[in-house]
């Protein structure tokens, strides 16, 4: 198994931490550390003003690298929604994070997504270099 990728819809959170810039980058800067993650680089944040016409009225998103993949964030603070994915090659305390996240955000309700990702991946390097070598076996066979 690859590793869990959590995907929050957090619904009635706080409409002002939700447009805040600097909240969010601070969240994305700290929550890797607060999860025994490792944070690769800064988090990325864009601020979209929305469409004029359209359902999207503008929010945040927003990126940070984590040494087993990345955490993102989509806010939508004119209806007071965000979106959360958290996805990882190595376990993490699920119930904590989502705890944080409810705090942090003000959230009132969220819908819950857990997926273990890549079931065929191979996490045991002994099979890996198996896997490699007779791939590379192969490919020394073609003309």
């Amino acid at each position: 198994m690859f590793g869990p990728h959590l995907m929050l819809d957090c619904y009635d959170c706080n409409k002002e931490k939700l447009k805040d810039e600097k909240f969010v980058l601070e969240f994305l800067d700290k929550l890797p550390g607060m999860i025994k993650m490792e944070k690769i680089a800064p988090p990325f944040l864009i601020n979209f003003p929305g469409k004029t016409g359209t359902f999207d009225k503008g929010g945040i998103s927003a990126v940070v690298l984590i040494s087993t993949s990345h955490i993102s964030i989509h806010t939508f603070p004119h209806n007071n929604y965000m979106s959360i994915d958290i996805f990882s090659c190595k376990n993490f305390d699920i119930e904590k994070t989502i705890k944080i996240i409810e705090n942090s955000f003000g959230v009132k309700k969220f819908e819950k997504r857990l997926v273990m990702r890549g079931s065929e991946f191979p996490k045991d390097t002994k099979k890996l270099e198996k896997i490699i070598e007779n791939q590379r076996k192969k490919s020394d066979l073609k003309p």
